[in-house]
């Protein structure tokens, strides 16, 4: 049974064929009136970083980089899976987004804001570093099967992810919050909030205030008390108010 939003993305590809056949021969299009299906909304679940930890310290030694690299540059599931040697500048220590795999195939990335430059924190290069000496001289892509093929994302959630979560007894989430997680985390360091979008993919900051902010304690804290710091750290705390405001 198909997923409303995949429906909709049918629905919006045979839409952009029959508005085209529409606009050539001069006929109403039966899509005037269709409403796309309403999906339902899924909730941001990060880890937390003490989670992180116990996730990488009990993977597969062969899904360790794997994680690593998917919990801490934010990166979609398709675009780590396609992720090919030839797009990691160890020199610069950057990652290359150019690319993702959507059902075995490379396609280019969701949007043009999705090609980008994630730069590499030192896990990830020392992550990519010890992937390197397996995959480098055997696959295009960075992460692949044994077989050294693209990586079947459905059977490494079935068989790895979810596997885990459960031996952990962990809450039981889709892969894809680890991109969340690395928003969050990012956010709770302190990260420039620009920085982190074009990390992202995003083209403006207003996802990572809408989505993100509840889940950073100095992002949501509405008591003022980070403004007394700074009042005081300036030594203005026992001014009178029109000694400051002056």
């Amino acid at each position: 049974m198909l997923s409303n939003r995949r429906i909709n993305k049918i629905m919006n590809l045979l839409r952009q064929i029959i508005n085209e056949a529409a606009d050539r021969f001069n006929f109403r299009t039966p899509f005037l009136n269709i409403k796309q299906l309403k999906v339902k909304r899924t909730d941001v679940e990060p880890f937390t970083l003490d989670e992180v930890r116990l996730i990488l310290s009990s993977i597969r030694p062969d899904f360790k980089s794997y994680y690593t690299v998917r919990f801490f540059t934010g990166m979609r599931t398709g675009e780590v899976d396609g992720l090919k040697w030839k797009y990691v500048d160890f020199e610069k220590r950057l990652i290359l987004v150019r690319e993702t795999i959507v059902l075995g195939e490379d396609e280019y990335t969701k949007n043009d804001s999705s090609q980008r430059d994630i730069q590499m924190s030192n896990v990830v290069y020392d992550a990519l570093k010890a992937q390197e000496k397996v995959t480098k001289d055997q696959s295009e892509y960075v992460f692949c099967t044994r077989n050294w093929t693209v990586l079947d994302n459905k059977n490494v959630t079935t068989r790895v992810w979810y596997p885990l979560l459960r031996y952990l007894d962990l809450k039981p989430r889709r892969a894809y919050q680890t991109r969340h997680t690395a928003a969050t985390l990012w956010l709770a360091a302190g990260e420039n909030p620009e920085w982190i979008a074009k990390q992202m993919g995003h083209t403006t900051t207003e996802m990572l205030f809408r989505v993100y902010s509840r889940f950073v304690p100095n992002m949501t804290r509405q008591d003022g008390s980070a403004f007394e710091r700074l009042l005081m750290q300036s030594g203005t705390t026992n001014q009178s108010a029109e000694d400051v405001t002056s």
